[in-house]
């Protein structure tokens, strides 16, 4: 059975693979290689989650979805990290491994995630994507529409990315509910 619950410090090592893992597998066919050289390792993601995981100064809500003992992917978020947008809340990461992908983790965890916000008094929400990403569609798919585009930089490359956002997460958390019945 698939439980969603709030990640541990003990859960860093696992959230580092599959954030490693997934992030290469996603985004190697659409960064160049020479840049995907220059993006954050295994070892430099491990020690971000166990201090993330482990600090009471960072205010950011993760959980990770497991089955049997092993975690299948995460979400991270929190407050909205860019001032000039009328949106409160973001997701930071949302990572699922391939092999459970289309089995309703990310729904899962996405669902968790939204109602945390809700629960934290956070009226809307914003996740930032690159827009070549063919997972865009998973937020489109749950009412999330396009908010704007910029560059950012991966290695030495400039990349387009995309943010989408809801801007009522009290009706997002409700389509969520619905869709659970």
């Amino acid at each position: 059975m698939l439980t969603i619950r709030k990640a541990t410090p003990n859960d860093a090592e696992q959230i580092a693979r599959i954030h490693d893992e997934t992030w290469k597998l996603t985004y190697g066919p659409l960064i160049a290689n020479e840049d995907l050289e220059q993006v954050i390792t295994y070892n430099h993601r491990k020690i971000i989650w166990e201090t993330t995981l482990s600090s009471k100064k960072v205010q950011q809500f993760v959980y990770v979805a497991e089955k049997d003992g092993e975690l299948l992917g995460f979400i991270s978020g929190g407050k909205q990290r860019a001032e000039h947008f009328s949106f409160d809340a973001e997701i930071y990461d949302i990572y699922v491994l391939k092999d459970a992908q289309g089995q309703r983790v990310g729904y899962e965890l996405l669902k968790r995630f939204v109602e945390q916000c809700v629960d934290h008094g956070y009226q809307s929400l914003l996740v930032w994507i690159l827009t070549v990403n063919p997972y865009g569609r998973f937020y489109v798919r749950y009412g999330a529409t396009k908010v704007e585009a910029e560059n950012t930089t991966i290695g030495s490359g400039t990349y387009e990315e995309t943010a989408y956002g809801w801007k009522d997460l009290n009706e997002l958390n409700g389509q969520l509910m619905e869709i659970s019945l």
